[in-house]
């Protein structure tokens, strides 16, 4: 038994160190990672995921394979008025000595504008569902861009498990589902694979199957935070001795960072409880986990005025304020992403490869700061080699547009360039002026 489709997505902690932030911001990786996924890096990034449910006999269980990746991963080319791409999936169940069950299927992808090809979110949702008997196996993934030579391949170990008489399965995040009357039914899932929630946008669902339990059965659903607090909880009724359920948990019931959905019938030993990851963040794309950390990272954002009101938001308002903030920012409404966080967040990327100093992250560093809020900048004359002249290593800043030159000295001869107080003073003028005309 197999179906498979392609979906195209529409549209108090402790402080953190500032470095620490910056390094898992762009490594969102390690925490998919961390959550238990299958997950590729470059060229072809992806996040993949394999879930289990009861098949009609015994002897086979349904795996419902999952794989997510964005739009700027694949090698786009016009057809007409459209553009188009082309990916290969092939997965791989395999035991010591032989392949038990595999499949292999190309896919397209097709968008309208050439500014959807470099969406940089969750924009592409692939799943397959197959028949696999109980037991252990190696899962193996490669995906392949058909219009260029990219690849990624990634496998793990994994139990199959044999649903037999009462029993519960593993939560399974999902963006659509709507449930089956009985095991020989096809399960009519949109999954989830990155069990991710934008913070304050959306509801998270998670689709669970009770087998052989009584009708009238309750089963204790919660929500466990990164500190194990306990945000939501629910309890439901099992309908009969087959039963789908869907768990929606509210926007805004909980906090920013990795979770715990766990499932268990009502008075049952804890070994019974079943459960699964999730991860509330401001982005797919951004793996911050951490309210305090956001708020660190956008102490350069131009919209000062906005990032005081997130710092001052009580936790009960932090959702709704944030939802204000992105849609207030965001300079192109009719995308799912908000280019001007994107931009900013690159910059934070770039000055902390370029302006490292002395163990300091290069997004804190004078011209880390000046990079950020303003730019490259036209010009850069390095007059570090006359230091035996001038008594002092520095560097010199130009940006026509705005008429400003800026000079970065390193007084104390350790590689640490500060703006000189003059030149502070130049630039907190001009990004006064930069930010009004905005």
């Amino acid at each position: 038994m197999a179906g498979c489709s392609s979906w195209q997505r529409v549209g108090t902690s402790p402080r953190p160190e500032p470095a620490a932030a910056v390094s898992t911001l762009f490594d969102a990786s390690t925490v998919y990672r961390a959550m238990g996924f299958l997950v590729a890096g470059p060229p072809l990034p992806f996040v993949a995921t394999v879930h289990y449910l009861a098949d009609a006999t015994p002897d086979s269980t349904l795996a419902l394979f999952g794989l997510s990746f964005a739009n700027h991963a694949l090698s786009f080319q016009r057809d007409g008025n459209e553009f188009v791409a082309q990916y290969h999936v092939e997965v791989a169940f395999r035991t010591d000595t032989a392949v038990a069950r595999q499949f292999a299927t190309d896919e397209t992808v097709r968008v309208r504008t050439f500014q959807e090809t470099l969406r940089a979110d969750e924009s592409v949702i692939y799943q397959q569902l197959l028949g696999v008997r109980p037991g252990v196996y190696r899962v193996t993934v490669t995906v392949r861009d058909r219009n260029s030579p990219a690849v990624a391949h990634q496998e793990r170990t994994d139990t199959i498990p044999r649903f037999a008489g009462q029993d519960v399965s593993a939560p399974i995040a999902v963006y659509q589902a709507t449930a089956r009357a009985r095991a020989a039914d096809v399960p009519k899932l949109l999954v989830n694979p990155r069990a991710t929630l934008p913070y304050g946008g959306d509801s998270l669902r998670f689709y669970i199957e009770a087998y052989g339990l009584a009708r009238g059965t309750r089963l204790a659903a919660r929500a466990l935070d990164q500190d194990g607090r306990e945000p939501w909880h629910d309890t439901v009724a099992v309908a009969g001795a087959f039963a789908g359920l869907l768990l929606v948990i509210g926007p805004g019931e909980l906090s920013v960072g990795a979770g715990r959905f766990e499932v268990v019938p009502v008075g049952a030993a804890p070994a019974a409880a079943r459960g699964a990851p999730f991860l509330v963040s401001f982005s797919d794309q951004w793996a911050i986990t951490n309210y305090d950390q956001m708020i660190s990272l956008l102490r350069y954002f131009d919209r000062p005025e906005w990032v005081d009101s997130l710092r001052k938001a009580s936790p009960e308002e932090r959702p709704a304020v944030w939802r204000r903030f992105y849609k207030s920012t965001d300079p192109v409404s009719l995308t799912p992403e908000n280019e001007a966080l994107d931009r900013y967040f690159r910059r934070i990327q770039v000055a902390n490869q370029r302006y490292q100093e002395a163990g300091d992250p290069g997004w804190l560093t004078d011209r880390g700061e000046v990079f950020v809020t303003l730019g490259d900048p036209d010009d850069v004359f390095d007059f570090s080699a006359d230091v035996t002249r001038t008594g002092v290593r520095g560097v010199r800043w130009t940006y026509n547009t705005l008429r400003l030159t800026l000079f970065f000295q390193d007084q104390t001869g350790f590689g640490r360039f500060r703006l000189t107080p003059l030149s502070r003073a130049e630039y907190q003028r001009v990004l006064a002026r930069v930010r009004r005309g905005q």
